[in-house]
């Protein structure tokens, strides 16, 4: 298969991991839609083609790819982007063991961190992202590993991942990170010195709001583990599904790169729109995290969150007469999204709880799509003139 290891970006998401030569001269990669394949005499049990080992020729083809793109050694397959976090921390953590997490998580992680991950004998620590002269003191002989995401849910803080990186390695730690919300366009975080890269491909790598699935990448020696947990928990990805992502995969970047300048453009507007009272997103350079974020990143990403000045009925009022995106709680697909985080995903937190995270229950969140940026900026001006 190729790996267009020496290209860019754009050229290695349409050319790497292609079989060579192609499949009956198929331009595009078939679907294997087999469980199972003839088995070689000799072969250990981890290379028989099957469907939950994860080795399909969808699976190989799609991993060279991954791999080329977020430039790591290796890279595993998932069902979710819950099985690939939860896989990924189960391999890494035994019972004892210790784990330190940024202070903002995606729900789903922060439930499975905070409840069942205790079951398994697991404890944590919580850290502030951006107080890393603080981290050493919650710090134990049985810390494992350290988790972060890329920027914050809905908020769009930026950790100092760099210095992630150093405390990790100065300290024997495995550094993980949710790299969701920038994608590997915009952040390759193997690079910097991660030693694991989560995505949920959900998102922004299919971009087309019709799969679930997850991926990690890094390298081969902090693969192995996660791969023999997904090979007895299951939480594999079936053959169509990789399909369905490797086709996604080649739009990534003319996707991504829409939506960061889509983004950037329409987040100016809100932020000097006077019905605006708060923007949160680091491409502009009021950010608080705007130097960190054009330190690190190639692009500011598709999402955003605003605070309207108004009351709630005003908010639902401007939700209603939105034309473009669709109210909907997921994001990274070609179709704008809004929705508001208080009722989604931090719903299960009180006011109070909301309120020190500086959450409003205001506060919108926008998934940014590739529409037309002056049909979305018309569209949002409308929205904000019905508000009462």
């Amino acid at each position: 298969m190729s790996s267009s290891k020496g290209e860019r970006a754009e050229t290695r998401l349409i050319h790497a991991g292609e079989p060579e030569p192609r499949i009956a001269g198929a331009v595009a990669m078939p679907v294997f839609q087999s469980s199972t394949f003839e088995s070689v005499e000799g072969e250990a049990y981890h290379d028989i083609g099957y469907i939950r080992l994860s080795n399909t020729p969808n699976h190989r083809a799609l991993v060279a790819k991954l791999s080329a793109l977020e430039g790591s050694e290796v890279a595993l397959l998932f069902s979710s982007g819950m099985a690939a976090v939860t896989t990924s921390l189960l391999a890494h953590l035994c019972p004892g063991g210790h784990l330190l997490v940024g202070d903002c998580l995606y729900g789903g992680t922060h439930g499975f961190v905070f409840g069942l991950l205790e079951q398994f004998g697991v404890s944590h620590s919580v850290i502030d992202i951006n107080a890393p002269e603080t981290w050493e003191s919650v710090l134990c002989e049985d810390s494992r590993v350290i988790y972060t995401e890329v920027m914050t849910n809905p908020l769009l803080e930026v950790a100092d991942h760099d210095a992630v990186v150093r405390f990790a390695k100065a300290h024997g730690l495995i550094s993980m990170i949710d790299n969701t919300f920038a994608s590997p366009v915009n952040f390759r975080p193997c690079e910097i010195g991660y030693d694991l890269s989560i995505q949920s491909a959900s998102k922004y790598l299919n971009g087309h709001s019709d799969i679930v699935g997850g991926t990690v990448a890094g390298r081969q020696a902090h693969l192995d583990p996660i791969k023999h947990h997904l090979d007895y928990l299951g939480g594999c990805m079936d053959p169509h599904q990789a399909w369905l992502l490797h086709r996604g995969m080649k739009t990534l970047a003319v996707r991504v790169g829409r939506q960061n300048a889509n983004a950037q453009r329409l987040a100016r507007m809100l932020a000097e729109h006077p019905r605006v009272c708060a923007v949160n997103y680091p491409g502009l350079a009021a950010s608080p995290w705007h130097s960190r974020a054009r330190a690190l990143f190639d692009g500011f990403g598709g999402m955003l969150s605003f605070e309207p000045d108004t009351s709630s009925e005003g908010v639902d009022a401007l939700l209603k007469a939105l034309k473009i995106p669709l109210l909907a709680p997921s994001l990274g697909g070609v179709e704008s999204l809004v929705t508001l985080p208080a009722k989604t995903s931090h719903a299960g937190l009180s006011t109070s709880q909301r309120d020190a995270m500086g959450l409003s229950d205001r506060l919108i969140r926008v998934s940014v799509g590739i529409e037309h940026i002056e049909d979305l900026i018309i569209d949002f001006e409308q929205a904000l003139a019905s508000m009462h």
